[in-house]
């Protein structure tokens, strides 16, 4: 797990390994919008204007819906919401407001919306996949437990960790996953459990308890790279849909107006059904996110994601087939 990569000399900043993915996914997804719509505009200029903006919207969705989902964090100190470079962002919250201005935005440029957003797609899931390396990095969005070979473990004080050592009535958990002896607890009188802010920093701990921290009995129970298989899931929807839009190409190309959801639109429909349905899964794995409420599940519920992993399948079945219906735009 590396958070921080690198500081920056004189100004000591540090360099955030999340941060820095995203930036890598947001090029690598700009660069692969601009190369598949290079046949539709003669302006590549307004793709990286686009992308300018739905950079900027979504960072700004990330952390206003880090914000919503933890606003108990940031009463009495609402000047932290602003602090970005502190950490706290959640990418779909991103995703969400980031297509939203790019919707605008070719509207306002009276470009072809629906072919546009079919590359959209394509990128976005390209830039999933560098983001969800960046989770990795930093430890967020972790897995749970298991004795799987590609287990991972996170250090002494990660998310996991911290985790693991408390009870969480929000995840069904009525006892802490690892038990701590209260010596690790900064107030030492914690015996039902040591609440993640309790914990002693590790500079402080003795030779001994680093020894059992690191390689003794209390280090981090074995999880599931969950980041790591969104990365991996990401890359296989990035290629389906990529082949999914070739298809749609070459359908209307060929004058074929009978090929069932080849029309401007699908592809970007299909993106919500895939990744809507493939995250509802994967949040199986994953230990970080909340239990909240769930019509499809009688007694556990299920996690925000999952509750929008559905409606977003919905969503796309229902865009797919009002592009079905629509009229074809046909390529320039």
């Amino acid at each position: 797990m590396y958070p921080e990569l690198f500081e920056i000399p004189f100004v000591h900043l540090t360099v955030k390994s999340y941060g820095l993915m995203m930036v890598v996914g947001f090029l690598s997804a700009i660069s692969l919008i601009r190369h598949l719509s290079r046949n539709i505009t003669p302006n590549p200029h307004l793709i990286t204007n686009a992308a300018l903006y739905s950079l900027i919207a979504g960072v700004a969705g990330a952390r206003l819906f880090y914000v919503l989902l933890n606003f108990d964090q940031f009463q009495g100190r609402l000047l932290s919401v602003f602090a970005i470079w502190q950490g706290g962002l959640v990418l779909l919250g991103g995703v969400i407001l980031a297509i939203t201005v790019i919707f605008f935005y070719l509207w306002y440029h009276k470009l072809p919306i629906r072919r546009y957003l079919d590359i959209l797609a394509i990128g976005l899931m390209l830039a999933l996949v560098f983001g969800r390396i960046g989770c990795f990095l930093n430890g967020c969005c972790f897995g749970k437990p298991t004795e799987l070979p590609w287990a991972v473990r996170f250090p002494y004080g990660s998310h996991a960790y911290k985790s693991q050592i408390y009870w969480n009535p929000e995840r069904n958990r009525l006892h802490p996953q690892l038990k701590l002896p209260p010596a690790f607890s900064v107030y030492n009188n914690n015996e039902d459990g040591i609440p993640p802010q309790d914990l002693k920093p590790y500079e402080q701990l003795t030779p001994e308890q680093k020894n059992m921290v690191d390689k003794g009995q209390y280090r981090c129970l074995p999880v599931h790279p969950t980041q790591l298989y969104s990365s991996v899931n990401a890359a296989f929807l990035a290629l389906i849909l990529y082949l999914f839009w070739r298809r749609s190409r070459n359908t209307a190309g060929s004058k074929n107006t009978t090929r069932l959801f080849s029309n401007p639109g699908c592809t970007f429909g299909l993106m919500f059904i895939l990744y809507g349905t493939t995250r509802f899964f994967i949040e199986f794995f994953r230990d970080d996110n909340p239990f909240e409420y769930a019509w499809w599940a009688m007694y556990r519920g299920g996690t925000v994601s999952q509750n929008l992993g559905i409606y977003m399948a919905i969503f796309g079945l229902v865009l797919m087939l009002i592009f079905q219906k629509m009229r074809t735009q046909q390529p320039k």
